[in-house]
């Protein structure tokens, strides 16, 4: 009998894909340029799972139902490019590739672009969860070629996760790179999520509270509006110790890794012109604890006493608490606004409610929350912001006393907040009718004639100042 789907790449991620999908009922092929790699993924199979393992490709084409269906789960980058174009030899038109890895979505938009001219269908998938999710239902955002969409979904939405209300956390997202675009900004509000955690978590041993009642702090919280994955998991970490009675997180160094994903977010939001303020500092909060021996040279020099703090604690923890989820609010706010922009700029029709959709289930930042941009995009789907929303501005007014708090005893506490005063910042900003950039925008005319708008002129007027001259103003063409 031949296979319904191959998977290429037996890591941890494509090995638990596979099983996955052999759960589900579809007989599948295994390759791994490593042998011993497949040979891992056969002692893990049970007798109910039909799986064929292949030493070569032309094996594992040979092996498949038609049209075939290949899953890539490789490392992203020249990997899935070599292993491409050794299986284009070996297919037929119509037949179809799924590139499950981190992919930069401007390679699945290459790919995508070329494999189309050859009738290859192409798709871009997104898959977040981890191990665990990979196994057991992960969060997918597929993307790419829309004819392959059909071929494909019933597997997709077999292996996928589902919603406490039973919806199935992958539908399709658009066509070329969309998919893993959306991946992408995943990723960014993951980083814009975990710093604004371990801000918190800062900011909470700053005034000298037990690790007991930390630790304890955060399991409340997620029975509240702050109920995710994240903020669970934080709970659980804090009550491991080492041998020595030591909560095991203070013996991990405090260097923080990164694979790239929230660094692709950042550079888009540059190349968009998007604000993304939070989630570029938490990459940022990355970069700088990388950094540890000059932070332990400069630590040396700064004659400090250790600050105190001689309030009320219980208070502090109920404004860190509105604090944290008015900041989570502008982190995907923020994420939001950038997909809006990509949209426009790539040409994708993006169901912004169904992404949301997306994470609510076997992801890294599900939660509670979800539910909310939703139901926002429901009741505006051409909602530019989620601030604009009523919802999420009334929620938003009411943390806001309890987030300037934060903030301000963040400062003198001397605790780093990056991602949590940006956030604030980006709040006051955008709801700022003038900003100060008229000062900035009357800088550049002085030294570089770069002209500008005046606000009591229609916008198609352009204006400059002989600055150094009679301060004489003109209007010049545009």
């Amino acid at each position: 009998m031949a296979s319904d789907i191959a998977v290429i790449g037996l890591g941890v991620m494509g090995r638990n894909i596979a099983l996955n999908l052999a759960d589900h009922g579809f007989q599948v092929t295994l390759y791994n340029r490593s042998w011993q790699k497949t040979q891992d993924t056969l002692q893990r199979v049970t007798a109910e799972q039909r799986v064929v393992a292949v030493k070569t490709l032309a094996q594992l084409c040979d092996s498949l139902n038609s049209p075939r269906i290949i899953f890539l789960m490789l490392t992203a980058g020249p990997a899935v490019d070599a292993v491409i174009e050794e299986l284009l030899p070996l297919l037929d038109k119509g037949d179809v590739i799924i590139d499950g890895g981190n992919s930069n979505f401007h390679d699945t938009q290459r790919r995508w672009e070329r494999l189309k001219q050859i009738d290859i269908l192409f798709l871009g998938v997104g898959v977040s969860g981890g191990e665990e999710g990979a196994r057991y239902g992960p969060s997918i955002m597929p993307g790419g070629d829309s004819a392959a969409w059909p071929l494909v979904k019933p597997m997709l939405q077999a292996i996928a996760a589902r919603s406490e209300d039973g919806e199935i956390c992958c539908q399709w997202v658009g066509e070329g790179g969309a998919g893993h675009y959306v991946k992408m900004i995943h990723n960014g509000i993951e980083y814009g999520d975990m710093q604004l955690i371990a801000e918190s978590w800062q900011l909470m041993q700053s005034l000298a509270l037990p690790e007991a009642q930390i630790a304890q702090t955060f399991a409340t919280w997620n029975e509240g509006v702050l109920q995710s994955y994240l903020i669970e998991i934080t709970a659980e970490i804090l009550q491991v110790k080492d041998s020595d009675g030591r909560l095991r997180v203070h013996s991990i160094l405090d260097s923080a890794g990164q694979k790239g994903t929230g660094r692709w977010t950042a550079i888009d939001s540059l190349q968009l012109g998007a604000p993304l303020t939070l989630i570029s500092e938490a990459v940022y909060a990355r970069m700088l604890s990388a950094i540890k021996s000059q932070r332990v040279k400069a630590a040396a020099l700064r004659d400090r006493p250790p600050a105190t703090f001689s309030g009320d604690k219980e208070a502090a923890l109920n404004d860190l608490q509105d604090a944290l989820y008015a900041a989570k609010i502008i982190s995907y706010a923020q994420g939001f606004m950038q997909m809006h922009m990509a949209a426009n700029e790539y040409g994708w029709k993006l169901e912004y409610g169904n992404i949301a959709l997306l994470w609510r289930a076997g992801c890294i930042i599900r939660s509670r929350f979800l539910k909310h941009i939703k139901q926002a995009f429901e009741r505006q789907p051409d909602l530019e912001n989620l601030l604009l929303d009523e919802f999420f501005a009334s929620t938003l007014h009411k943390a806001e006393s309890g987030w300037r708090n934060s903030c301000i005893l963040g400062i003198q506490q001397a605790a780093s907040m990056p991602a949590m005063t940006s956030a604030l910042s980006f709040y006051d900003g955008y709801h700022s009718a003038t900003l100060s950039a008229n000062l900035i925008q009357a800088q550049r005319d002085y030294f570089g004639a770069h002209t500008y708008h005046r606000v009591d002129k229609p916008e198609k007027m352009v204006f400059h100042t002989h600055w150094l001259e009679s301060a004489e103003e003109e209007q010049v063409d545009d």
